[in-house]
């Protein structure tokens, strides 16, 4: 079996759900994996600390997870256009994997959720390419031939799945939102099965 990993941070459960239909889809390819991982919470009080092992969910990335992949999936909720600080903490520290070329030449997506309709899905997405690209990542998003993709009112872009939460942050993908994150971990697993 080959290991897709499903990095992302959620806070109210939105982009977690996305991670775990992303990772469906990936596991729905045969000889293919999904492995989900998150990143901890940072704090501006230099105190703060979170617990070894997560409470709930997903166990914390490792470096080695980076190079164990054969693909990635990238999600975070939107903060004001950007990717979440803990997953921007996390590539900040990625500069070893960099130097190595961990990831060079493995193929990579990003998924989101915001609080709004335009709430920055689209810069978020952009902006979580940006550390892939100078890792030397291979960017795939969703293309138009998926015809959820022209017809959805919620969650859904080009550049990757998406999800609209709602300002009470409701978790429930819609069944587009949910059937274009299955397709985006498919088209994933595919295309790192047949680069590797």
């Amino acid at each position: 079996m080959q290991d897709i990993l499903v990095l992302y941070y959620s806070h109210r459960g939105s982009v977690r759900a996305l991670a775990e239909r992303i990772a469906a889809g990936i596991e729905s390819v045969p000889g293919m994996q999904a492995r989900l991982r998150t990143v901890p919470r940072i704090s501006a009080t230099c105190e703060a600390t979170e617990p070894a092992i997560p409470d709930a969910g997903a166990p914390y990335v490792e470096l080695a997870d980076l190079a164990e992949c054969v693909g990635l999936a990238l999600g975070s909720p939107v903060r004001f256009g950007n990717m979440a600080a803990p997953m921007k903490y996390f590539w900040d520290g990625t500069i070893a994997a960099w130097q190595n070329g961990t990831l060079a030449g493995k193929p990579a997506c990003v998924f989101t959720s915001s609080g709004s309709l335009h709430g920055g899905n689209e810069s978020t997405l952009l902006s979580m390419m940006l550390p892939l690209l100078h890792h030397g990542m291979l960017l795939m998003g969703l293309p138009f031939t998926e015809p959820e993709l022209s017809t959805t009112n919620a969650g859904g872009t080009p550049y990757g799945a998406s999800h609209i939460a709602g300002a009470n942050g409701n978790p429930t993908l819609t069944e587009a939102e949910s059937r274009l994150a299955f397709l985006q971990g498919q088209r994933i697993s595919n295309l790192a099965k047949k680069l590797s």
